[in-house]
């Protein structure tokens, strides 16, 4: 089974698609997608959902796994996260795939065992759970992969840790 995962924001979108066959995960693409400051939030959300329509379609995920809004200090910040999250899912829905919302600390407890996790942490065990020969970069796209690893782990019933 195909799972797209996916970490929204308005200057970076982490994206990642994950092959699970039973309990082997294997990365198959991942990715950013990156918008520029001095483009209009209009612009840079229409950016990011054409960016997404094509990769959705080339590799037909069965489920888009994304990470939720979570707390955050900054309103602006929740803002336009929450308006990227608004186009992710609409990319999801012209493509009729359901789409699984995970907070930051339940992929890291599913990744690492330990709900406050840092960073390092996760994309180490992405890294080494994925095989990869290296950390993804940038941190978006290590995050991506490790919404996609969570959706994994969920749909065998349980969780690592």
């Amino acid at each position: 089974m195909i799972i797209f995962g996916v970490d929204p924001g308005t200057a970076r979108v982490g994206w990642a698609v994950l092959s699970a066959v039973g309990k082997k995960m294997t990365a198959k693409s991942y990715g950013c997608i990156e918008t520029k400051k001095t483009d209009s939030p209009q612009d840079r959300l229409l950016i990011i959902y054409n960016k997404l329509l094509p990769l959705l379609k080339k590799h037909k995920p069965k489920y888009l796994s994304l990470e939720e809004l979570f707390f955050a200090t900054n309103a602006k910040t929740v803002m336009s996260v929450g308006q990227a999250r608004g186009v992710v899912i609409l990319a999801a829905a012209f493509h009729k795939i359901p789409v699984i919302s995970y907070s930051p600390p339940s992929v890291k407890l599913t990744i690492c065992g330990n709900g406050r996790a840092d960073k390092k942490d996760v994309q180490r065990m992405v890294t080494k759970l994925l095989k990869l020969k290296e950390i993804p970069k940038p941190d978006d796209t290590a995050d991506a992969l490790a919404i996609a690893l969570t959706h994994a782990y969920r749909l065998n019933g349980h969780t690592r840790g």
